[in-house]
């Protein structure tokens, strides 16, 4: 019959898990914290030493800097209107990032609005120097003076 406390009906047990594999394993080992800890503490030590932007972030290079020069504020005239050229080629006016037919048309349209305007061109010594005769000589059609930076006074940041 009915309900014989897990036998079928020939008197034999039921095998409800085939096999029975798991009696025949061993049990998982104890989880060694340690390893863990230290496998956490190696990572954060990589990020700190690599982690600088230059290793994950390569080329974004946020902090122009001119070399300093001992002398370099005698005689100086304020510059009305400045330009920045970066290695990439990339020119920057203070309303952002500029193509060489675009510098032009800012050229022109500053200087029919200020008198006397002075441009100050400031490039990095690893600019080509083709670009840098390409943006004279659009100032210069434009009707600016020109000033090149090649370093900043002594003690400036």
């Amino acid at each position: 019959g009915g309900g014989g406390g897990g036998r079928d009906g020939g008197g034999e047990p039921v095998i409800t898990r085939p096999l029975d594999l798991a009696s025949r394993l061993r049990p998982p080992p104890a989880a060694p914290v340690a390893l863990y800890l230290t496998a956490a503490g190696l990572l954060a030590l990589f990020f700190t030493v690599f982690g600088s932007r230059f290793v994950l972030a390569p080329g974004l290079a946020v902090d122009f800097r001119l070399p300093r020069v001992a002398g370099a504020e005698a005689g100086a005239r304020p510059a009305t209107h400045v330009v920045t050229i970066i290695s990439s080629g990339q020119i920057f006016t203070p309303e952002g990032l500029r193509k060489l037919p675009e510098l032009g048309e800012w050229l022109r349209a500053q200087a029919r609005v200020t008198p006397q305007p002075l441009l100050l061109v400031r490039a990095g010594t690893d600019v080509a120097a083709d670009l840098l005769a390409e943006v004279a000589s659009l100032a210069r059609a434009a009707g600016f003076e020109m000033i090149w930076a090649a370093g900043e006074p002594v003690g400036r940041k």
